[in-house]
């Protein structure tokens, strides 16, 4: 490929630093992960967001997590139309080739893709109204989230629309025949969790409640 360039030396330098120490001194881990392959208990399915860190949060291994990420760490409904589908394509894999005991949907405070759709609904961002915007069609599966907001501000209606994507994911998550199948059958469990990045908070969905609660 003639556009792909050289990795910047700041990254090639963070790689000689990792290689040197971390993986020096876990060597014998790194070689186990790659010969007896993956065997993750959870999937998270998270925000692109650059300042989401979820292994970080949970203070994960290697090879603990399958970690699936996209814009506003949304799920699109089951539609098998036969064309390219990431996120579904990385449940599907989890549930039923990984065999994941626990899925979680993690939502965030200040995520881009969420206001992006606040913005989209209320008539300030058309651009995103057009068929061309990749964004945009993704966060159509956010606009019913859009439409049962509570009043208030701007800044609580989209606090709101933040957590609104986790639900929704999590009532998607369940139109898919493999998921719905191992919830019912015991073999997963179905999670809804949001953080709060500046006060590093992590909040609970009760499906009872029907509210968000801190852990």
């Amino acid at each position: 490929m003639q556009h792909a360039r050289p990795l910047p030396a700041y990254l090639v330098n963070r790689y000689y630093g990792w290689k040197a120490t971390v993986y020096t001194e876990n060597k014998g881990w790194y070689r186990r992960l790659a010969e007896d392959g993956q065997h993750p208990r959870s999937m998270v399915i998270s925000c692109c967001d650059s300042r989401v860190h979820v292994t970080s949060i949970f203070g994960a291994d290697q090879g603990e997590f399958f970690i699936h990420r996209n814009i506003a760490n949304l799920v699109p409904q089951f539609n098998p139309d036969g064309q390219n589908h990431g996120t579904s394509a990385a449940v599907e894999y989890a549930v039923t080739t990984l065999k994941v005991a626990h899925l979680i949907v993690l939502g965030h405070s200040g995520c881009g893709g969420v206001e992006g759709c606040y913005n989209m609904c209320s008539g300030h961002a058309p651009e995103l109204e057009e068929s061309s915007s990749f964004v945009g069609r993704w966060m159509e599966i956010l606009r019913p989230g859009y439409a049962s907001l509570p009043d208030g501000d701007d800044a609580t209606r989209k606090r709101a629309l933040e957590k609104a994507s986790v639900v929704i994911s999590l009532e998607n998550l369940m139109t898919f025949p493999f998921v719905k199948t191992a919830v019912e059958d015991d073999r997963l469990s179905l999670h809804g969790l949001w953080n709060d990045i500046g006060e590093g908070g992590l909040e609970a969905f009760d499906p009872q409640s029907d509210t968000f609660n801190p852990i």
